[in-house]
């Protein structure tokens, strides 16, 4: 990944030693002298969150020589772009709306900038992982790939490999690009004053109470009676038809989720995530991952004039993991199935 570039204005303040688990970091910007309001929080955490940014975008200039180092950084410069645009979301309503509807889409192009390479490797590993598991001894007696594995594993590579360079390429042509210099430019303004709009009939717990809600209406909507089992063959065959159609909601869900989450750092940051929307989110993690691998696996046995060997290969690879989508979706409708959701407690 290339360097990134220097904001004209960086703060002077020495690194914080330390943020809560998965937190935002509250000791990075000082609180400006002014008195408390509705607003306050979502100030300080968006403060907060532009130097971490900021200061990720140091280190990733700094340690442009050390391939672990960037990518940890890459990691803490994607994380606070993700909580800075989710915070312009869920408390829009308490900031100058024209300035956050300005910024919010240029934080979500980042983000895809920063996240694209990463999960087509990602994607890749999986699917080499999976094919190379289903190709074992016992294969040939349970249905698996058989001798079109190598040739189906071949074209995936092939494939994604294609895919990660030109994410890459995508890469160093935003870093290059003036439209990052002055997204940059507009964070490192954060961390001195926020645009704070007029006075918001709901303050910071109403709008966080939102996101909890919304977060609850479309985890109702969801079909968890279909979810009860681990690997189920009902829900599996209605995926059949139309897969992405039936992944959106869920896909949905854990963007909820993480809203709902990033809101609770906002209007309670001493409160530690709880255990059970820790394991919702692995697991709607496990299935945007298997739900997008299966994706990968069709569309690589779509292509024209590969062998019936190969294409039936890919086609193991698909159902295998459809089961590991609906494996997720049973381990997230068990680790819902806690208490609802509530602001300042989980």
């Amino acid at each position: 990944m290339p360097p990134l570039p220097e904001p004209d204005r960086l703060p002077e303040q020495a690194p914080a030693p330390g943020r809560p688990a998965g937190g935002p970091d509250r000791t990075a910007a000082p609180a400006l002298d002014r008195p408390p309001g509705p607003a306050a929080p979502v100030g300080e955490a968006l403060r907060a969150e532009a130097a971490a940014f900021l200061r990720a975008l140091r280190h990733h200039t700094e340690a442009a020589q050390d391939p672990q180092e960037t990518r940890e950084a890459a990691r803490a410069l994607a994380r606070s772009t993700r909580r800075l645009g989710a915070t312009l979301h869920t408390f829009r309503p308490l900031l100058d709306r024209e300035w956050a509807d300005r910024l919010r889409p240029e934080l979500t192009w980042l983000t895809g900038v920063l996240a694209d390479e990463h999960l087509v490797a990602a994607r890749l590993t999986r699917l080499l992982a999976s094919l190379h598991r289903l190709s074992g001894p016992a294969a040939p007696r349970r249905g698996g790939p058989g001798i079109g594995a190598a040739k189906a594993g071949a074209l995936l590579e092939r494939r994604l490999t294609l895919a990660r360079t030109r994410a890459h390429s995508a890469c160093l042509t935003a870093f290059a690009s003036a439209r990052l210099h002055a997204l940059v430019d507009e964070v490192a303004l954060l961390s001195g004053e926020v645009p704070l709009g007029p006075d918001a009939p709901a303050g910071a717990d109403a709008l966080a109470e939102g996101a909890a809600r919304r977060l609850a209406d479309a985890v109702a909507a969801l079909p968890l009676h279909r979810a009860g089992h681990p690997y189920n063959a009902e829900a599996l065959a209605l995926a059949v038809p139309a897969p992405d159609s039936q992944d959106t909601p869920w896909h949905q869900v854990r963007l909820l989720l993480r809203l709902h989450r990033y809101a609770q750092e906002v209007v309670a940051p001493d409160a530690a995530p709880g255990p059970r929307l820790a394991a919702a989110r692995r697991a709607l993690d496990r299935h945007r991952d298997a739900s997008e691998a299966a994706h990968e696996a069709a569309s690589a046995a779509a292509t024209p004039r590969i062998a019936p060997t190969t294409a039936y290969a890919l086609g193991v690879l698909h159902a295998d993991q459809r089961h590991e989508v609906e494996a997720a979706r049973y381990a997230f409708q068990r680790a819902w199935a806690g208490e609802a959701v509530g602001v300042k407690g989980e």
